[in-house]
């Protein structure tokens, strides 16, 4: 008894009541085939793809290649369209190596010579009708998007009503955190782990994930936009630009989108172009070094017990090699003295690196708005010359070759005049003048920390020290030596 194989396919979405669609149906006809005409059915291969669309069909591919190196004889299949829609030529050559290719619905058989033809016309045919449909298709769906309609499931934290408009739902709070966690300068894996704490639900019902997070962040969607991806490869979702260059809103009239100064604010933080603005820690240091000193020893921080700062490490019972303590009336002096003595020799005018770094530092701290105001100014630069560079670059991979090709100089035009004004507002703020003076004199810098309560110490202190590793004394009782047993960390610039 000779051997056949079945291919069977039907699309990702079958209309119920089709039954001839489905691959319970079509089994069964190729098997009544089989044993009608005396085959026996050696395997059956599935695909549950487009035949136009899908451009990897895994078992059609192993369909062919199994009878083109003549592993079966035959290969029975429950319609042409069900074959394939790619037209003749996807026939042709297996016609012509003599493969014998039975189509059930069209009684169709390869190995009678006056069905070839029909065979090659039916192939040409039905891909006619899927070209037909899928211009239909793409001009039904490029209608909708140009009239601000949401083609498919709605994004998570919104609902679609009957027009096709965006609506908050449920999870709308829950979009709105994630967006403002990450702009407070939280990573997206810790957002997706505090939503799963939280258990929040997440857009698939599982846990939350960095990617599910970043992927909110950076939709266009949830600033009220209509979406679209550039190809199949490149599937993040961007906003859709109609025959204008426009961007369509997508929401219906009257429901706010996420405001735009949070969604901007949050990509540039995730992007490393500014820092996220975290409240201050619980709870208030009573103690000058608190938070600066660590154990050489383990990498302990070194609170303060008793009389005395001590590694934290060895204190909870934790392994330390050399776990370090120090008197803090010795081991305070001995840092102020080493402060006062570098920051005053410091040289303001000539760029010291120190400086700078106290300048930025005193100017977060005794003019806070302006600062603040000047950071964002230059994350929105970097945000905007990354901009220009992704355009650029996704130029370069062949991102803009299709429809959307069109818009791109007017997309470049957009982004550079956004990077222009983020310049100049940049350059507006960089003239805000820092009063730099008492740090140049050792006299008024005394003057000034003696003047100060504890709190405006600890920040004079920070302002040009990072850390303080220290290390255990020689011995026990051993007299405090400053220079043997501390390194200080000194502040840097910081990356803008």
């Amino acid at each position: 008894m000779e051997e056949i194989d079945l291919y069977l396919r039907r699309s990702k979405i079958t209309r119920e009541g089709v039954q001839a669609l489905t691959f319970k149906t079509q089994e069964e006809r190729g098997r009544a085939w089989a044993e009608q005409h005396n085959y026996r059915v050696r395997k059956v291969w599935k695909d549950n793809l487009s035949a136009w669309t899908d451009v990897k069909r895994p078992d059609f591919v192993k369909a062919l290649g199994a009878l083109k190196r003549k592993e079966v004889p035959a290969l029975w299949c429950y319609a042409v369209d069900r074959f394939d829609r790619q037209g003749a030529g996807s026939v042709i050559q297996l016609l012509d190596a003599g493969a014998r290719i039975i189509f059930d619905y069209e009684r169709l058989d390869s190995a009678v010579p006056r069905d070839r033809e029909r065979i090659i016309s039916d192939a040409e045919r039905a891909k006619t009708v899927s070209d037909l449909l899928s211009h239909r298709v793409r001009d039904t769906k490029q209608g909708q998007r140009r009239r601000g309609e949401w083609l498919g499931a709605a994004p998570f934290g919104l609902r679609k009503d009957k027009s096709g408009k965006l609506h908050h739902d449920k999870h709308w709070d829950t979009v709105i955190r994630v967006i403002t966690d990450v702009a407070d300068g939280h990573s997206p894996r810790s957002v997706a782990r505090r939503m799963t704490e939280a258990r929040k639900e997440s857009p698939k019902g599982g846990f939350w994930n960095a990617s599910t997070v970043r992927r909110i962040v950076y939709n266009p969607v949830y600033e009220g936009f209509q979406v679209v991806a550039l190809s199949r490869k490149h599937t993040w979702p961007v906003a859709y630009r109609n025959a204008a260059g426009e961007r369509v809103r997508v929401f219906a009239d009257g429901v706010e989108p996420v405001p735009a100064e949070l969604v901007a604010k949050a990509r540039r933080v995730h992007a490393g172009h500014q820092r996220g603005s975290l409240g201050s820690r619980v709870g208030k240091a009573t103690h000058l070094l608190t938070d600066l000193l660590r154990c050489a020893g383990c990498g302990s921080k070194m609170p303060t017990s008793g009389r005395s700062y001590v590694c934290n490490g060895h204190a909870m019972g934790k392994p330390c090699a050399a776990p370090a303590s120090a008197m803090r009336v010795r081991i305070e002096e001995y840092v102020y003295a080493e402060w006062l003595g570098k920051v005053s020799a410091a040289d303001v005018d000539a760029g010291d690196p120190l400086m700078i770094a106290v300048a930025e530092r005193w100017a977060a701290l005794t003019a806070p708005e302006e600062t603040e105001e000047a950071h964002e100014a230059l994350a929105a630069v970097k945000a905007a010359e990354a901009d220009v560079e992704r355009l650029a670059n996704d130029r370069a991979q062949g991102l803009y070759d299709g429809a959307m090709g069109k818009h791109f100089p007017r997309l470049v035009a957009e982004a550079e005049e956004t990077l222009r004004e983020a310049q100049q507002r940049a350059d507006a703020l960089s003239g805000h003048r820092i009063d730099l003076t008492m740090f140049d004199d050792a006299s008024l810098l005394e003057e000034a920390w003696e003047a100060a309560d504890l709190p405006m110490r600890r920040d004079l202190l920070r302002v040009a020290i990072d850390k303080i590793t220290v290390t255990r004394a020689a011995r026990r009782g051993a007299p405090f030596d400053g220079d043997a047993r501390c390194d200080i960390e000194w502040a840097t610039p910081a990356e803008n």
